[in-house]
């Protein structure tokens, strides 16, 4: 028991000290994992566009060994920076090009370097994951929008993906929450997000676990605080869970169909089919009164 007493004293003591540096943390890695996350969104889109565009052997022999070799660098983009882990890249990124450039070329801000590699990093999965969303419409909706004279841009923007959107959104709060945690690797070129700063204070102040500690409890509320977040989207997107089936279709009437007026009304045909139950035995009745006091018409005998 003493033992929690003292780690809570020394998570205390650490807090109180190093407030500062791990809010600093904090925002930056929330700041680098939603935009990097984002933009990753955007390059996955644009390759899944790109993978979809369709040519057949008729199309100009330009055009097929264009769309070919996107198609090839995509897949070779995809699969290199999906096949690779993200703190290679980051030392590749920002230590390779000096290198091999003799520092022609080379990152003077650490965070535009962290921002590229998370955001390429980023963009390879959810190229996949938007060929997944892609694929997962029904054809016949392509084939319709095709039908009606829309291209292929107009069908992607305004028929499939918005639709794909919808299917992907898990994945990209997937994407969003391994950013969240991911960017700790950033802390090799120097970035100095969160896991950053508890390397800093821990090998100031030698309290390792208390500083671990304060980030497991850090990212555990970053993490929970996207999900939530991400479902509400999610519910917005799917719209209300009650609704009301439409009754009336306003293209009946040009249909041909026949719409009887209002009862009460001046070209209400009174027919029985309309009249209440208390309509019809008052008929009945002052109809039997008429039989008792003048006899049967005609018409009845």
């Amino acid at each position: 028991m003493n033992i929690f007493v003292k780690l809570g004293n020394d998570i205390v003591r650490l807090w109180n000290e190093y407030a500062g540096l791990y809010l600093s943390g904090v925002w930056n890695t929330i700041s680098l994992a939603v935009l990097c996350t984002a933009v990753g969104c955007l390059i996955g889109l644009l390759c899944g566009v790109l993978n979809t565009i369709p040519y057949t052997k008729n199309d100009n022999i330009f055009k097929r060994i264009l769309l070919r070799a996107i198609c090839i660098l995509n897949q070779i983009y995809v699969e290199v920076f999906r096949g690779t882990p993200m703190i290679l890249q980051a030392v590749v990124i920002y230590y390779g090009l000096p290198y091999f450039t003799n520092y022609a070329l080379r990152f003077s801000n650490v965070w535009v370097c962290a921002f590229v590699v998370v955001s390429v990093n980023t963009g390879a999965y959810m190229a996949e994951s938007v060929r997944g969303g892609i694929i997962s419409i029904d054809p016949g909706q392509t084939e319709g929008a095709k039908a009606i004279g829309m291209t292929h841009w107009q069908t992607m923007t305004s028929v499939i993906l918005p639709q794909a959107l919808r299917n992907i959104l898990p994945q990209i709060g997937n994407n969003l929450i391994i950013n969240i945690k991911d960017t700790s690797v950033m802390s090799i070129i120097g970035f100095t997000e969160f896991f950053a700063i508890h390397k800093s204070v821990a090998g100031t102040t030698y309290q390792y676990f208390p500083s671990a500690a304060i980030e497991m409890v850090g990212y555990l509320s970053m993490t929970l605080i996207a999900s939530f977040l991400l479902r509400l989207w999610e519910k917005k997107m799917d719209g209300a869970s009650s609704y009301e089936l439409v009754q009336v279709d306003p293209l009946t009437m040009t249909a041909g169909t026949y719409s009887h007026p209002d009862k009460g009304s001046p070209f209400d045909e009174q027919s029985k089919e309309f009249k209440t139950a208390n309509e019809l035995k008052r008929e009945r009745r002052e109809r039997k009164l008429q039989e008792l006091r003048y006899g049967r018409t005609k018409g009845d005998r």
